[in-house]
C-alpha cells in the first residue's frame, strides 16, 4: 500500500453512542463498555488496512461535571480497550467544552477533523465519518467526507447522512464495500 493509499483510509468515529455505550457525562473510566459489536467493527477496519481516529464532544468538562485528567483516563481507558479488542486508535480528539463557549473544536465545527488531518496527514474530504447523532453527520459534510449514520440514533432534522447502518459492524462492512 503507497502512502497516499494509506492516507486515504481514514475513519473517523464518534464516541459515545457509536464505539460506547453513552452513559451521559460519564467521567468514570471504568463505566466505559462498547457498543454492541464495536469490537468487531473495529477488527474489521484494521483487517481491511483503515486508520481509526475518535472525535468526541465531552461538554462535561466545560460543565463542570469531571476535569481533564479524567478525559485523559477516559481516553487511556478507550485506547487500551480497542488494543484489547485487536485493533489501534491512531488518534483521539475531545472537545472539552460546552456548548456556550463558541469554540472551533465542538462538533459540528471541524477544528478537530483538521487537526486530526494534520497531526495523521491525511485530507479530512477523503475520510469516513460514523457517528449516532445529527452533529455527528452535519460535522462529516462539513469536511466533505461520507457519513454514515447508526440507525435509531438522531433521526430527525438536520445533515443527511450518505448511509444509514443499523449496527457499527454494518457500518464497518459498508466502509470497505464502498471503498475496498
Amino acid at each position: 500500500m503507497t502512502r497516499c493509499e494509506g492516507a486515504r483510509k481514514v475513519v473517523v468515529f464518534d464516541r459515545d453512542g457509536t464505539l460506547v455505550i453513552d452513559r451521559g457525562y460519564l467521567g468514570d473510566p471504568d463505566g466505559l463498555q462498547f457498543a454492541p459489536g464495536a469490537p468487531e467493527a473495529l477488527r474489521w477496519l484494521r483487517d481491511h488496512g483503515y486508520r481509526m481516529v475518535v472525535i468526541t464532544n465531552q461538554s462535561g468538562v466545560g460543565r463542570g461535571f469531571f476535569g481533564l485528567e479524567r478525559l485523559r483516563a477516559m481516553n487511556e481507558r478507550l485506547a487500551d480497550m480497542v488494543e484489547q479488542a485487536g485493533a489501534r486508535l491512531d488518534g483521539i480528539y475531545a472537545c472539552p467544552h460546552s456548548p456556550n463557549d463558541g469554540c472551533t473544536c465542538r462538533k459540528p465545527e471541524i477544528g478537530l477533523l483538521l487537526q486530526a488531518a494534520s497531526d495523521l496527514h491525511f485530507d479530512p474530504a477523503d475520510s469516513i465519518v460514523i457517528g449516532d447523532k445529527v452533529s455527528d453527520i452535519e460535522f462529516g459534510r462539513r469536511a466533505g467526507a461520507i457519513t454514515i449514520l447508526i440507525a435509531g440514533h438522531g433521526n430527525g432534522a438536520g445533515a443527511q447522512p450518505d448511509m444509514v447502518a443499523p449496527d457499527l459492524v454494518e457500518a464497518a462492512r459498508a466502509v470497505t464495500a464502498r471503498r475496498g
